[in-house]
């Protein structure tokens, strides 16, 4: 090991970051200077990666979950060779630099993933990893390694108090993912001060009951930690969480204190900072010629590996021609599979969560890279993949069918980071009421473009007995107002099958389905192309005139409260709408939308849930024909008819 090379690399690291968040005036020094010497060893000797193609499919993954850090990631990367440019790292949080303020996805080469909110890149890192495991399963033969990388990540304190790392890790341990490996920053450092105030965990312990092995060293100990590594890799049925003591803000004034953690130096700390690294204090961006060296010297070597695994799938690609053909429909987003959608007869009543379940299995016939699973209520909502391969498990890599356990932010977490690592397409499955448990992860995946399904059930007050704890009210609105996320409302089992075919068609968003656990019929259709209208978010169900006297704009459920209140109305013309899709509806063309509306002289809104956000399509208050409080507890129908909340009620309010 080039011990020179690696402490020029660190010394680099410290010197660009402090002096990238000075300029900006803004940034987390601490973790840079703290971690230096962990990210030249994991770049220059432990990963197996290329800096020349970060896209490379058999790369180590690495997760900054500490991702306030950033500028320890964005250095390393522009110091081993990744397209990050010193100009980049001059303009870091500035607009139009690829270097912002935390991590984000699709922005700079080599970053794997967005990680601002503490705790989720670990739970990532969960998902990349179980992703490896998965294809190293389905695609690797006797005579050839074509999946076989290691997922890596930093976490510090503040990623293991937040819940979701706890979720997410647990799950690791559970299904022993050997091939993951966590770094832990152990400076006992937070912004209000020491840890100890709020965080006294034995972390160890804990991390040991998960299932993990845990290993100790020291952060500025490099052929310690590179050991650590190997030793790692040995366990091959547990995860491992590497506990390395460290100094934020290591070689400042202020070491060792929160002051270091979430500003930048000053002026003269700075200056200080560069003296005790031996640099000079009179320049800045300073990179030290040993670390481009000892880079340029690896570079042949970064390269090997990509060529000579090219070579071993260009081998098992012509030994292999039925795996291959699944290999590039995944990577493709194309069927390498059949089987006939589902079918249903008009005036059969299905709940949508149901037809859901019948598409899961047809879509998991026509795709072999659909996986996904339940946090413990496949059965509940139906969302069980009943495939040959089975269920996911230590015993079992090849299984499609995940059972997540009762974690809904950990599981939409590792299902992004399946998503994120390529080869898979994930769904995940729960009640929509607990969407309030996984929307920070949901969140993240509308931000990394990440096409995730999330398949939730049990939309409304129609769920019954369970009452308001259970019974989603504002969850759609709140859900609807998430940018790029793709929320689809289907009215009946037809429309569902629809809505799982424009979901397998994303490739760059998540989409998410409100699905009814009460059956609801289906229904007559007037536009013979609904299939493709429905493709612009609504479409006409039943038309009533060329310009009807109301129109209903209703979704789910209430698509069909809406034809059976039309026709209790005999002296006014009533249109139905369906509308799966509201903001894909909003987005299209004024002339659609006055066409799919009829220019109706009053529209009546019909959504089982709170008004927010249907305003703009009534004149009248009084035509939202919403629930805007919390439900009751009590039979499905008898909840309705305390709300008024009835195909009858709904026709009164037409005809006043």
């Amino acid at each position: 090991m080039n011990t020179k090379g690696i402490a020029a690399v660190a010394r680099s690291i410290r010197s660009l970051s402090i002096d990238a968040v000075q300029k900006a005036n803004s940034g987390h020094p601490g973790l840079p200077l703290g971690c230096a010497e962990l990210a030249a060893v994991l770049y220059g000797e432990i990963l197996k990666h290329n800096p020349a193609n970060s896209k490379w499919v058999d790369r180590d993954r690495f997760v900054l979950s500490a991702g306030h850090g950033s500028m320890l990631l964005y250095s390393i990367l522009h110091l081993a060779g990744y397209k990050v440019t010193l100009d980049d790292i001059k303009n870091f949080r500035q607009i139009g630099s690829p270097c912002c303020g935390h991590p984000e996805y699709g922005y700079c080469d080599g970053v794997e993933n967005t990680s601002g909110p503490l705790g989720q890149g670990v739970a990532l890192a969960v998902g990349m990893a179980l992703a490896e495991s998965m294809l190293e399963a389905k695609y690797n033969t006797p005579s050839r390694k074509i999946i076989n990388h290691y997922t890596y990540a930093l976490v510090g304190e503040g990623c293991l108090e937040e819940g979701v790392s706890s979720e997410a890790c647990s799950f690791a341990g559970n299904n022993k993912l050997g091939k993951l490996i966590v770094f832990y920053d152990e400076n006992k450092i937070s912004i209000d001060g020491s840890t100890d105030i709020t965080f006294t965990d034995d972390i160890a312990k804990r991390y040991e009951a998960y299932g993990w092995q845990v290993l100790k060293g020291d952060m500025y100990d490099v052929e310690k930690i590179y050991a650590l590594v190997s030793e790692a890799k040995k366990e091959e049925n547990k995860p491992t969480l590497i506990m390395l003591k460290s100094v934020i803000g290591k070689f400042a004034p202020k070491q060792g204190t929160p002051a270091v953690h979430g500003e930048p130096l000053g002026e003269a700390d700075v200056a200080a900072t560069k003296k005790n690294l031996g640099l000079d204090p009179d320049k800045f961006f300073q990179i030290d010629e040993d670390a481009l060296k000892y880079f340029a010297d690896k570079k042949a070597d970064f390269s090997k590996l990509e060529s000579d695994w090219n070579k071993e799938f260009e081998a098992w690609s012509k030994e292999n021609p039925e795996l291959l053909k699944q290999w590039k429909a995944s990577y493709e987003n194309a069927t390498d599979g059949e089987a006939e959608d589902p079918s249903y007869e008009v005036g059969k009543s299905v709940a949508t969560r149901t037809a859901s379940g019948d598409m899961i299995n047809a879509m998991g016939l026509r795709y072999s890279y659909l996986v996904g699973g339940s946090a413990d209520l496949k059965g509940s909502n139906k969302s069980g993949m009943k495939c040959d391969t089975g269920t996911y498990s230590p015993e079992n890599r090849k299984g499609r069918s995940i059972e997540y356990g009762i974690r809904e932010f950990g599981m939409a977490s590792v299902a992004a980071g399946i998503s994120l690592h390529g080869g898979l397409r994930p769904y995940c499955a729960t009640y929509l009421v607990f969407s309030d448990y996984m929307r920070p992860s949901i969140r993240l995946a509308a931000l990394m473009k990440q096409p995730v399904i999330y398949d939730l059930t049990h939309d409304s007050i129609y769920l019954g007995e369970d009452g308001p704890t259970h019974q989603p009210i504002e969850q759609l609105s709140s859900l609807r107002s998430i940018p790029n996320l793709q929320v689809l409302r289907p009215g009946d089992a037809e429309e569902t099958i629809a809505a799982w075919h424009m979901a397998m068609e994303a490739k760059d968003h998540p989409v998410l389905f409100a699905l009814t656990r009460q059956n609801v019929p289906v229904y007559e259709k007037e536009d013979k192309a609904w299939r493709e209208t429905i493709k612009k978010g609504a479409y006409v169900v039943k038309s009533g005139a060329e310009t009807p006297d109301v129109t209903i704009v209703a979704t789910g459920s209430e698509v069909s409260m809406a034809l059976e209140a039309a026709k209790l109305v005999s002296t006014k013309t009533v249109r139905v709408v369906s509308v799966m899709d509201k903001n894909l509806f909003e987005e299209q063309s004024e002339d659609f939308q006055k066409k799919i509306l009829g220019d109706a002289k009053r529209v009546i809104v019909a959504e089982a849930g709170c008004k927010t956000g249907w305003e703009g399509y009534v004149s009248s208050k009084k035509d939202l024909f919403t629930i805007n409080r919390f439900g009751e507890s009590g039979p499905a129908k008898k909840v309705a008819e305390h709300f008024g909340f009835t195909a009858e009620k709904l026709a009164e309010l037409i005809q006043s």
